[in-house]
């Protein structure tokens, strides 16, 4: 089974990402933060992490830092309320995947963790 680790302080887009992932057979689990984060990632790999830019303590830069780390083959997408151009450049260029700008389209989110855990 593919599963995906959503990372987001905002828990109507957890709700909304964990639904939309479960209703396409992925196992799901969720983080509110970065530290929840690196703890679920150290328990069990997920094929796809989607985390959020801003948030509160560690910020989706640093999260994103230390997943290229210590987990390199896992990648990662991210998604931004803020269109920081920046950024942005600097996330690609540390090794994201791709970005997403909210608010989103749902299926194009999970159009592109199709595309990128099938490889």
């Amino acid at each position: 089974m593919r599963s995906v680790l959503i990372v987001d302080d905002q828990p109507g887009i957890r709700l909304l990402l964990e639904e939309l992932f479960k209703r396409e057979n992925y196992s799901v689990r969720l983080a509110k933060n970065g530290l929840e984060a690196f703890k679920k990632i150290g328990e069990e790999q997920p094929d796809c992490v989607l985390l959020d830019m801003k948030m509160a303590g560690i910020d989706g830069t640093e999260v994103l830092k230390r997943i290229k780390k210590d987990w390199p083959d896992v990648p990662v997408i991210m998604m931004t309320a803020y269109g920081e151009l920046e950024k942005i450049e600097e996330v690609l260029a540390l090794g994201a995947e791709k970005y997403f700008t909210k608010p989103f389209d749902i299926y194009e989110v999970r159009d592109t963790v199709n595309a990128v855990i099938e490889g």
